[in-house]
């Protein structure tokens, strides 16, 4: 494949991820306001801990069912039937542990029962919506896949306005929506790729099985990592600060899901190409092209809402959620360290690699895990914040080095080191509420911009030249 048509896959499924993620995203953003004004902190802290456990369960219950339909079904063509169904067997037989331990803790703890025996239906819905998602990623219907994302939007939405602005039901209503959206959008995705028949179709290959099993459990320890320094922050402060501090902190993860969404749409192009082009003759070059882009992307982008902080959170937080904010910037830099690993985190499973991810991620977990109980301690949940921005340096930073023995990224190691440190220089001005600390940003801002300016107007170029190519061809 040449490079511009290399190029133009990427583009084409960024095309169309960014009309689906982002006006998915947009819809849930403007929800924050809302959940904010009729949850309490405690509510939504409990919610968000939900959120968080399944991010850990779905991975590790379903070996990774998901990431081995994606894997697989984009390599082996011919055998997405069987995909399908070994996947869907494996999500189905994952919810069976979920339901024994939620009845078991029902009856250990009476109280708390309606929340354990919800969180069951809801592990439900959402392991089967998070494998249909990644199984029309594997068969390449990025718009099927995307029609399902807008699709949960709507419902989740809809159903939000019913179960809590109309019934009042409180966190029972939030869980009810998230249900209501992940049953919808699974059972659409499963009809536009005819599951029914696909799964009368599939015929057995016990090879093929077995070397999915074994790729998903080569990625446990990745997962679970990536679990870790994903979410293990929020039981640490809900174990030692409370669910009302949880609750704060959950929201501050909002403003961080802007950059977060433009890396997510990258990301799932991105995984596509890198599955495409691994064997490639020129893959250092391509692969080193689009880091840079990517790294420019989420930098400046990160900056900017920096720079911007103050204000988003004024618009998004309601009520006592707007002492949220301080723990936003480093949350934001971490999702800038958290993206370029899993660019890498790409590469490196393309080539069927994922012990080396699970190593890297393995030390960030252990370094998060400590980090988080000691800076706890002595910062609150500051110190959880800041525990998970050096945790994913240090993943970063792994990833990086492992992946070199795969392919050899170029880069400009002096010009990105003072890229962090501004960043972290931003991020102090605006916390510590620095006189003049709008104007000092803006120098920062525009410093940030002159030293990516080179990848910044590839990027705009090329995704430009591009587009009037398809245009033209159309």
């Amino acid at each position: 494949m040449k490079k511009t048509g290399k190029a133009g896959y990427l583009f084409k499924n960024v095309a169309v991820f960014t009309v689906g993620s982002f006006v998915s995203k947009l819809l849930v953003f403007f929800l924050v306001p809302f959940y904010t004004s009729v949850l309490t902190e405690s509510e939504y802290g409990i919610a968000d801990v939900m959120q968080s456990s399944l991010l850990l369960l779905v991975p590790f219950l379903s070996v990774n069912a998901g990431e081995a339909a994606l894997r697989y079904g984009l390599e082996n063509t011919g055998d997405r039937d069987l995909i399908l169904s070994e996947g869907l067997k494996k999500v189905l037989f994952s919810i069976i542990p979920v339901a024994l331990g939620s009845i078991l803790l029902s009856f250990l703890i009476p109280a708390e029962g309606p929340y354990f025996l919800l969180f069951t239906v809801l592990y439900a819905a959402d392991s089967f919506y998070e494998y249909l998602l990644l199984y029309c990623q594997g068969l390449e219907e990025v718009q099927k896949m995307m029609s399902g994302s807008i699709a949960c939007t709507a419902l989740v939405i809809a159903a939000n306005l019913l179960f809590l602005l109309y019934f009042r039901l409180g966190i029972y209503g939030y869980l009810l929506a998230e249900i209501t959206a992940f049953t919808g959008a699974a059972l659409l995705m499963f009809c536009l790729v005819d599951g029914a028949g696909r799964l009368k179709r599939a015929s057995a290959n016990e090879a093929l099985s077995l070397e999915m099993t074994g790729y998903g459990r080569s990625m446990l320890l990745y997962s679970t990592a990536s679990w870790v320094n994903n979410a293990i922050d929020r039981y640490f402060i809900l174990f030692m600060l409370g669910s009302g501090q949880n609750g704060l902190y959950g929201v501050a993860y909002k403003i961080p899901a802007i950059l977060t969404t433009l890396q997510r749409i990258f990301a799932m192009a991105w995984q596509m190409s890198a599955v495409q082009e691994y064997k490639g003759d020129d893959r250092e070059s391509f692969f080193s092209e689009m880091y840079g882009a990517y790294q420019t992307v989420l930098i400046t982008g990160c900056s900017l809402i920096i720079l911007f902080l103050k204000l988003i959170a004024d618009l998004m937080f309601k009520k006592s959620f707007y002492n949220a904010w301080p723990l936003v910037p480093p949350l934001l830099i971490s999702v800038v360290f958290g993206a370029l690993e899993g660019f890498l985190g790409s590469i490196a499973l393309a080539f069927k690699d994922g012990k080396s991810m699970g190593r890297a991620t393995g030390i960030g977990a252990v370094f998060n895990i400590v980090l988080n109980y000691i800076l706890i301690l002595r910062f609150g949940a500051f110190g959880a914040a800041a525990a998970t921005l050096v945790s994913y340096f240090i993943m970063f930073f792994l990833a990086f080095i492992f992946v070199r023995r795969h392919v050899r990224i170029r880069v400009n190691v002096i010009r990105d080191v003072a890229a962090y440190a501004l960043l972290i220089l931003e991020s102090a001005a605006v916390i510590l509420n620095v006189k003049n600390y709008l104007l000092i940003n803006c120098g920062i801002v525009a410093i940030l911009f002159i030293l990516y300016h080179r990848e910044g107007l590839r990027v705009v170029k090329g995704t430009w030249e591009i587009a009037l190519e398809r245009l033209k061809n159309r």
